[in-house]
């Protein structure tokens, strides 16, 4: 089977090293975006998928925009079989669909349709979801609306960050990936259309998603400092500046004191921070706006809190 691969970051790699490695595919080109300013030093940096098709020899085209005339030329002169995308970047155009003899098949990091969009495991953990997966789907002109080929469920961990999940989920998605393709090449995998009154939304990351809400339960919060990470986090105002935080639900019992609303008690090294439900986030470690990231020990040493001061 000639295919095709469309990805970009480092989830992709697990598939695309299965296609490299297994005889039934002819991975005939990669598709990625182009290198891009990274680093505090700005300097231009390849894709991960990219760093690995160079270490392949396979033909790499990074065009601008997918909707131009050469990306569609570049495409119909490969005549692939199929088109394997996993998070590429950009939207694909509907003219383009037609094109692979089994169409593009996306690898989605959710179970569809819960979680279309952008960034389902950041979404997936910060709603406090316990169990997530991938799905194979083929693509049609909507975000993530196709037809869902097969599932790969998974449980999420109590404690997992987004990175983690990630690392599983895309593990988990190269058989599942390798099981889609055999099949469709023989022809008894017709797919099942999404009901999309089940259907939630998971739309890409913006900096102020970070912003702790102090109204929310320490689990709530969380859920969201493991989703968050590693950007935009999870932070709030202290005096004035930002401050990230990394903690969690804290374990023993606390006086009731202030209500909810990031007023700070503190005891000898722990610090806990109040919050909805009557619970307390107990931090582990913070960093402030410009400084270095520390424990709290070391917070607690420079910043002289008042008992009460609240965190906006």
């Amino acid at each position: 089977m000639r295919v095709l691969f469309c990805g970009t970051p480092e989830f992709g790699i697990p598939t695309l090293q299965m296609l490299l490695g297994d005889a039934r595919f002819q991975v005939i080109g990669v598709l990625t975006q182009p290198d891009r300013p990274r680093g505090r030093g700005l300097a231009s940096a390849e894709s991960a998928v990219k760093q690995l098709a160079r270490a392949s020899s396979l033909e790499i085209f990074q065009p601008e925009t997918i909707r131009s005339p050469e990306a569609q030329q570049w495409l119909e002169s490969k005549t692939p079989d199929a088109v394997v995308l996993i998070a590429y970047g950009q939207i694909i155009p509907a003219r383009l669909l037609g094109t692979p003899r089994l169409g593009w098949i996306n690898l989605h990091a959710s179970l569809l349709p819960k979680y279309r969009g952008a960034a389902p495991i950041a979404w997936a953990i910060a709603s406090g979801e316990t169990r997530s997966g991938v799905t194979t789907m083929r693509m049609d002109a909507g975000m993530d609306t196709g037809p869902v080929l097969l599932h790969g469920e998974i449980e999420i961990g109590p404690d997992e960050t987004a990175p983690e999940l990630s690392a599983r989920l895309a593990a988990a998605g190269a058989p599942l990936m390798r099981q889609t393709l055999a099949q469709l090449e023989l022809g008894t995998l017709p797919g099942q259309l999404q009901d999309n009154s089940q259907a939630s939304y998971a739309p890409l990351l913006k900096r102020d998603d970070g912003r702790i809400r102090w109204e929310l339960s320490a689990r709530e919060i969380y859920n969201r400092i493991r989703g968050f990470a590693p950007w935009p986090g999870a932070f709030a105002e202290f005096r004035g500046r930002r401050l990230h935080l990394w903690g969690r639900p804290a374990a023993q019992p606390l006086p009731t004191g202030p209500a909810p609303g990031g007023a700070v008690h503190h005891a000898g090294v722990r610090l806990l921070i109040a919050c909805g439900g009557a619970s307390w986030l107990e931090i582990s470690e913070v960093q402030p706006e410009g400084r270095r990231r520390m424990t709290t020990r070391e917070f607690l040493s420079g910043a002289r809190l008042a008992e009460g001061e609240r965190l906006a």
